[in-house]
């Protein structure tokens, strides 16, 4: 399959390779994810035996080369695996998008040489869990708000690190952690800074779990530093450049939720197909009344038009990595379209169930639990459509 844009000489071809990653990947995620999906939503435990066996496939470094822990593939590659995982468990879905587009690919973007030997190899090898951590108590779309503070010591060799920050996704089991922290108030966004942290350090203290409605057994937490000493050599970039780093991340992170959203609907439009065929009321199936038909002709529609968006992000993504032309847009419509088309198609999945969506003994309500997240995580629609707007209007 190839898909080209009117604006750009990149052509976008799933390979042999991606072929085999793509059924490796669906046949994993089917028999080893599926089967607990249901038990570790239950729990909110983390799934950490087949977080381990999905980066031993490779999957916690997608885009990483080889050197570094990764295996080394494309955006395309990435795309493709994490949408099988979604369609299996969201969960698993998200702790594999935040090591990959959140972590890892930061400090391959902005590290030096000695900062993607140490931090990034045992997270894309899986030897280590990777997490981001940019939101505060008070501080969300708005991270130029942010209260906590990193301060340079009298000998210049260590920043003094207080504050408070929340819904860390990973956070009760990460290793370590790329962190946004005021280093000059004064300036707003351009005075925050980036750092890698070692989440086993003196210091951090993990807060409380969060318990949430969806992607329950993806582990969410505060950390809260007092007091917490990290080198100079960990500062990731130049002071000030946090904001710059963050807003890059996500354009990478936009895409892997769109990814994330797009498996959640494949999974849910696809129980209710079936659904529809089996399902027999006033002598037929369900399938052959025209309401049902419609619900089922408008969930293919998004469906493919969310995959040619993020497709479309794929590409852009690819002309950054070429010419360094980043791709604010297409990730943002791509993540704004595949979170709410996941919304729509999994509230209509379960509608074409009735009674049957509504209970735990389907995986429906899962699916429509895990789904609305996708609207507010890297950036809420409100934001996204405000990203599209001012790229349009020239207000960036």
């Amino acid at each position: 399959m190839a898909v080209q844009t009117s604006h750009t000489p990149l052509m976008l071809t799933i390979t042999e390779e991606h072929e085999m990653l793509l059924n490796a990947v669906r046949d994993f995620a089917q028999k080893e994810i599926v089967p607990i999906a249901e038990k570790f939503d239950e729990s909110g435990d983390f799934p950490m035996d087949t977080i381990k066996k999905m980066a031993g496939m490779g999957l916690m470094g997608i885009e990483v080369p080889e050197e570094y822990g990764g295996a080394g593939m494309d955006v395309l590659a990435y795309v493709l695996a994490l949408t099988e995982i979604a369609k299996a468990d969201a969960s698993h879905s998200t702790i594999m998008s935040v090591n990959n587009s959140l972590y890892c690919n930061g400090i391959m973007l902005f590290g030096t040489e000695e900062q993607k030997q140490k931090w990034v190899k045992p997270v894309a090898s899986g030897e280590k869990i990777g997490a981001y951590s940019l939101t505060e108590p008070m501080s969300g779309s708005d991270a130029a708000t942010m209260a906590s503070r990193a301060v340079l010591n009298a000998a210049g060799t260590h920043y003094i690190i207080n504050g408070r920050k929340s819904w860390v996704t990973s956070g009760p089991v990460a290793d370590y952690i790329v962190l946004f922290t005021m280093t000059d108030p004064s300036k707003g966004s351009k005075g925050i800074s980036a750092f890698l942290i070692d989440a086993n350090q003196k210091g951090l203290i993990r807060g409380k779990k969060e318990p949430k409605l969806g992607i329950r057994a993806s582990a969410t937490s505060e950390i809260i530093f007092e007091d917490y000493e990290c080198p100079v050599e960990n500062l990731l970039g130049k002071e000030g450049d946090g904001f710059k780093i963050a807003m890059s991340v996500l354009d990478a992170g936009r895409i892997g939720i769109a990814a994330q959203a797009l498996g959640i609907a494949e999974a849910a439009y696809e129980k209710a197909v079936a659904y529809a065929r089996e399902r027999q009321a006033f002598g037929q199936a369900i399938g052959q009344f025209q309401m049902i038909q419609q619900k089922i002709a408008d969930m293919k529609t998004r469906i493919e038009a969310a995959r040619h968006l993020i497709y479309n992000a794929c590409l852009a993504k690819m002309r950054y990595k070429a010419t360094g032309a980043r791709y604010t847009l297409e990730a943002s419509m791509a993540k704004l379209f595949a979170s709410e088309t996941a919304m729509f198609v999994t509230d209509e999945a379960l509608q074409i169930h009735g009674g049957m969506g509504y209970s735990k003994e389907m995986p429906l309500e899962r699916y429509y639990r895990d789904a609305r997240i996708t609207r507010i995580y890297e950036g809420t629609s409100e934001i996204q459509r405000m990203v599209i707007a001012r790229n349009e209007l020239g207000m960036r």
